[in-house]
């Protein structure tokens, strides 16, 4: 494997490479940046060179299985604390570099046709290649340091695509308000950086894993609480997740590289890969797992009273985490690894599919507008959609594909995935903190309900019955003849998105299910690659346990499919809504009020911080900071004025001054 590890860093380095090409060219030549297929070619190939590098890579380590580091060169030096700029590639570094590049290069073919209208092409494309970078360095890092370079540098990214269209103050603002709340979060993670190196001496992950003994309870606790309270910002749970769903403002490819296959996960990676050390503490253990229960379900019963089609997928986005941060805190982290690469295929093929179908509506309003009609309506408002599938049967077939994957139907991906979640859970309800889990399982399988019933909700409302935007906006009578289906530049990435949601879930596929019928027991091939460097909990559960659970789960996401299609299949969504909210009432009301959590959060945090700033922070910047800078210039222009009155600029003056200078001196020789 050593013979290899040199292609580590020219994984990390190429899209550098990208973005400084496409970047520093676009800023200096204006020809190049109407070179629009150039630079989507070049930015693509800057993410495909690395994920086929890892593909190769991958083979190499399938034959030994040993891990490996590389490191480039000193990067800090100071006292006795040292950190190299180096790289670890072992089975769960190497995994989701396949999950970064592999996605992320399907991404960026999509964005060639999606963006091709824009005028910051190039510069959309650089940002992109930048994020790459980040997020591989975040994922190859051999030390935590590296690895918060590059947790902070997917912030910064992040910032720049959400807030992409910035002259609009809306998206400006969500990308403000995604880099604020994260910055709570890495505050936190600096803080367990510091408690580590206090205890161990040392930031590189081979060192502290080595020396968990030399950590107390409390420290065990105290860390892995912070590097949770950090997982929460950027893998955005409660209670730090309010940031996703206005990160939609940005370009719909953004929304699917971003919150579908890597930034959001980088909170569930991190975890996985310290792993050893939160197994030492069951608190520590039961935090993760409700947090993630609860982010779960409140998603998920936000997503039901959503119109915007990537409003949505955003909050199922949070939900699905959620499902994986329950994996995490039962021990589970291969499953919740699991479900990080089937999340990626399906939740991708789905923020992109929203994308083809917000392209084709913005293209019925640009030609009426052309026609002279003044119809205004919202491109990505599911209720001015409708029996779409006839006008884009691509878009349809793979999005529906996706749907039936994220509902955890069987066999598509996210059925295994999230199958072994609620497995695992009811598995964790076996031991210490038993009834807890168990109420964190019913808490997983009435959200995995809801799940299926909420996307099928979508699908049916955007696809289904008859087009109703000729009904419900004036002026917009004749425009289902504008309706077409999207270039092959993008409908070619949703079907191997589509793809990959039916057949990814195989290699996870659990033991008992094959146990069952061929009597072997070790098929789970990532259960099986990744056992080096994750530590799971043991499932005790008997196989009649796990085929109950198994049987259970079907029998829950096809319930909810089949409450989807009861309550809307042809209908018009909101008619329906109504029913279900008077069913639900006030309760279906703090639903759509999302909790009322940036309400509490801007009434709780932000109005009193601001307060505070303008009454007592900004008089103390104004009076003692100011007023100390300002003495010092007062001191100064007082001497200078003194000073000035002996610059006459005659020769005659400075020569008596030297005179009486050298009196002075002489006198003070003479008479000490």
């Amino acid at each position: 494997m050593d013979a290899f590890v040199h292609l580590v860093p020219w994984i990390v380095l190429i899209p550098l490479i990208g973005f400084l090409f496409n970047g520093i060219a676009g800023m200096v030549s204006e020809s190049f940046r109407k070179k629009k297929p150039l630079i989507g070619t070049i930015a693509t190939l800057a993410v495909f060179i690395p994920f086929l590098m890892a593909v190769y890579l991958f083979f190499m380590m399938q034959g030994d299985g040993e891990s490996a580091s590389i490191s480039l060169f000193t990067w800090i030096e100071a006292g006795n604390f040292t950190t190299d700029i180096g790289y670890r590639l072992d089975q769960l570094s190497l995994t989701m570099t396949l999950v970064v590049t592999g996605v992320g290069a399907l991404i960026h073919f999509y964005s060639i046709g999606y963006m091709a209208d824009d005028e910051g092409y190039w510069k959309f494309f650089a940002f992109m290649n930048l994020f790459i970078f980040a997020m591989l360095n975040l994922v190859l890092a051999d030390n935590m340091l590296l690895l918060f370079l590059g947790w902070e540098g997917v912030g910064l990214c992040s910032y720049l695509l959400i807030g992409f269209w910035y002259t609009d103050m809306a998206k400006s603002d969500a990308a403000k308000k995604a880099f604020l709340y994260n910055r709570v979060g890495d505050f936190a993670f600096l803080i367990a950086m510091f408690m580590i190196f206090r205890t161990i001496g040392s930031l590189g992950f081979s060192e502290i894993l080595a020396g968990l003994e030399l950590f107390t309870s409390l420290d065990v606790f105290m860390i892995g609480l912070l590097i949770l309270i950090g997982a929460t910002g950027k893998s955005a749970q409660i209670p730090l997740f309010v940031w996703l769903p206005d990160a939609m403002a940005g370009p719909t490819s953004v929304s699917a590289l971003i919150h579908a296959a890597t930034m959001v996960t980088s909170g569930v990676y991190v975890i996985a890969r310290l792993s050893p050390l939160y197994m030492m503490s069951a608190e520590l253990m039961l935090i993760v797992a409700i947090i993630g229960a609860f982010t779960a379900i409140v998603a998920a019963t936000i997503a039901l009273t959503r119109y915007d089609i990537k409003a949505v997928l955003a909050y199922s986005t949070v939900s699905q985490l959620g499902f994986m941060f329950l994996a995490l805190g039962t021990g589970a982290y291969v499953a919740a690894i699991f479900h990080v690469i089937t999340h990626a295929f399906f939740k991708a093929c789905l923020f992109l599919g929203s994308g083809s179908v917000i392209h084709a509506m913005h293209h019925v309003e640009h030609k009426l507008h052309e026609e002279g009609s003044n119809a205004h309506f919202d491109p990505q408002d599911i209720r001015f959609m409708g029996g779409l599938k006839k006008y884009l049967p691509s878009t349809y077939m793979t999005f529906m594909i996706a749907t039936i994957a994220i509902a955890g139907i069987p066999p598509l991906a996210g059925f295994f995935s999230k199958d072994e979640i609620l497995v695992m859970t009811f598995n964790a309800g076996m031991g210490e903190y038993g009834a807890i889990y168990i109420g964190l399982w019913a808490i997983a399988l009435i959200t995995a309900f809801m799940t299926a019933f909420y996307m099928f909700r979508l699908t049916l409302s955007t696809f289904h019955g008859k087009f109703r935007l000729p009904e419900k906006v004036k002026g917009a009578e004749n425009s289902e003849k504008h309706l077409h289906e999207s270039p092959f530049t993008m409908t070619s990435v949703l079907w191997a998105l589509a793809g990959l949601s039916v057949i990814g879930g195989f290699i996870g596929i659990p033991n008992f299910v094959v146990a069952t019928f061929t009597g072997t027991a070790d098929v789970n091939l990532l259960s099986n690659w990744l056992d080096l460097t994750t530590m799971d909990a043991d499932l005790i559960l008997s196989k009649q346990v796990e085929w109950m659970l198994l049987f259970g789960s079907v029998v829950i996401a096809l319930g909810g499919v089949f409450v989807a299609f009861m309550l809307y299949g042809d209908k018009e969504p909101e008619a329906q809504d109504r029913r279900i909210a008077a069913r639900f009432g006030a309760l279906y009301q703090v639903w759509n009020d999302k909790y009322m959590l940036d309400e509490i959060y801007e009434g709780g945090i932000v109005r009193p911080t601001v307060r505070l700033s303008d009454r007592v922070l900004a008089v103390f910047d104004m009076k003692i900071i100011d007023g100390f800078v300002n003495m010092i210039a007062y001191i100064v222009r007082f001497f200078g004025s003194v000073i000035r009155y002996f610059q006459t600029g005659l020769v005659q003056t400075y020569a008596f001054g030297m005179v009486i200078g050298v009196i002075i001196i002489v006198s003070m020789l003479l008479f000490r």
